[in-house]
């Protein structure tokens, strides 16, 4: 079996923690925080979990994570 390529993009937006489950950082943190209220971008800041829906694949992007 061929060794496969990480990729570029999912392997710096998500990580595995060791039960296996997929972390990610919250979207709409990026840019146009003046209209958005401090109490919505403080939100923003904690990470969380991928949906389960999502994580299959996002597991196949990033194999040796």
């Amino acid at each position: 079996m061929p060794k496969l390529k990480t990729h570029s993009g999912a392997k710096k937006r998500f990580n595995l923690t060791k039960n296996g489950k997929v972390k990610r950082a919250r979207a709409f943190k990026s840019h146009i925080l003046t209209k958005k209220d401090t109490k919505r971008t403080r939100r923003l800041r904690k990470n969380t979990y991928a949906d389960k829906t999502n994580a299959a694949v996002v597991k196949l992007l990033i194999p040796y994570k």
